[in-house]
């Protein structure tokens, strides 16, 4: 559920018209929702409301501080994957003790700052990586508090550059290596045991490989407990997947996502941590363009609008399916062309929907495209040299820009010039 709907005939987010929004900050521009934030953050923590459970936002998927600043004042943890996130997550006021640093690739400058704040834990992913907290938090004289993420090599069934829990991705120690990596984890010097991680994949819509995973973890513990190994909590990863196309996308509730969890682990006792990011933050989150052309070719009919890959990229990288709704409602009930949306960018692959049967779109018309409030402007680029576009937060009949675009000289002065031009 998200709170963009049609009100007088026109697309509101809450209870602003979008319209009021395009004029005042110009497209294009994303608009996020306070109300579906709140709402899919405690439609979780109510699933898990009988569970030992500690929420931590996958900042990965929306990094603005205003989103933060909502998730953190509900009592929402960060799961952080660089020392910027990290510094973005105790800007927005999140406790150091509710913060999880994951990620394949933590330098040793990342570690120290990390020790230094006190985090709750590191998700270590390899041998290597390992022996140089090590070394770090033993020069820093600290304990580290590890969880290693293990690849249970579960297919999760969803897309292949989204999928992380299969033995050929990059990601975790394979589970057979698991027991002897604990063992060599415990016997180095500033490294405390605390956990086991474990994270299959993105826009996961079947819970069938969340209860295959959470078998494999819950065996491992079993034999961890049995080696000595006292273990504190038990992440589990996020990935449950949102409903980009509303008429055939039917993801689990949390509510069905939570019963599994309780049903493989909850005999365990011990702490679950989750990093949910897209489920909170998907469907809270639009991004609203405007047409600029509307181009008849000679096999195929272009919506030319101003936002592009730069702005949006799933559609491009993925070949994500994500709605398009039109501004003013009356184009809904007009007769659909098929179309591809797209965007000015000098590239084949910049579009935000092909092949698709939409509205007879006019020149200035805005449309926007749903379920964009994850991984819409963290992935952003200025490629072409366009600039980064607004950011806006809706709270009732109240909306301000969290994040401005910037001008062009802001976006030239990036660049200097040697001395010898």
């Amino acid at each position: 559920m998200h709170h963009f709907t049609y009100k007088n005939g026109v697309l509101h987010a809450e209870d602003v018209a979008v319209a009021d929004i395009a004029a005042s900050v110009g497209t294009p521009f994303y608009c996020y929702s306070t109300a579906t934030l709140t709402r899919h953050y405690q439609v979780l923590e109510q699933a898990f409301a009988n569970q030992d459970a500690l929420i931590c936002y996958a900042m990965k998927a929306n990094s603005n501080q205003a989103v933060l600043k909502t998730l953190a004042k509900l009592g929402a943890g960060m799961d952080v994957v660089s020392e910027g996130e990290l510094r973005r997550a105790r800007a927005a006021g999140v406790t150091a003790d509710k913060i999880i640093f994951a990620g394949v690739g933590k330098t040793r400058a990342e570690m120290a700052y990390a020790l230094s704040e006190g985090i709750l834990g590191f998700n270590v992913e390899s041998l290597p990586e390992l022996h140089a907290l090590s070394d770090v938090a033993t020069e820093l004289r600290k304990q580290a508090p590890v969880s290693i993420r293990v690849n249970p090599d579960v297919d999760a069934k969803t897309h292949e550059k989204i999928s992380t829990g299969k033995s050929e991705n990059k990601f975790g120690v394979p589970y057979a290596d698991a027991v002897n990596i604990y063992a060599e984890a415990a016997s180095l010097p500033g490294i405390d045991v605390a956990g086991i991680h474990m994270h299959i994949g993105s826009q996961i819509t079947d819970l069938m490989p969340y209860r295959d995973a959470f078998r494999v973890l819950r065996e491992l513990v079993v034999e961890l407990r049995a080696a000595g190994h006292k273990l504190r909590h038990l992440d589990i990863g996020g990935g449950l997947g949102v409903p980009y196309d509303s008429a055939n996308d039917v993801p689990p509730h949390p509510d069905e996502y939570a019963a599994v969890v309780q049903e493989a682990l909850g005999a365990l006792d011990l702490k679950i941590v989750m990093e949910p990011g897209r489920v909170i933050a998907g469907n809270a989150g639009i991004l609203v363009s405007r047409v600029l052309y509307w181009k008849v070719g000679a096999e195929r009919t272009f919506t030319i609008v101003d936002a592009s890959m730069t702005e949006l990229l799933r559609p491009t990288l993925y070949e994500a399916y994500q709605e398009v709704w039109p501004e003013r409602e009356a184009l809904k009930v007009e007769t659909p062309v098929l179309q591809d949306v797209v965007g000015p960018v000098c590239e084949s692959g910049d579009y935000l929907a092909k092949g698709r049967e939409l509205p007879p779109f006019s020149e200035g018309d805005l449309l926007a495209v749903m379920t964009a409030g994850a991984y819409g402007a963290v992935m952003a680029s200025t490629y072409n040299s366009r600039l980064l576009v607004p950011e806006v937060m809706v709270s009732g009949d109240k909306f301000a820009v969290v994040r401005p675009r910037p001008s062009y000289e802001e976006l030239i002065a990036q660049d200097v010039l040697p001395d010898w031009l």
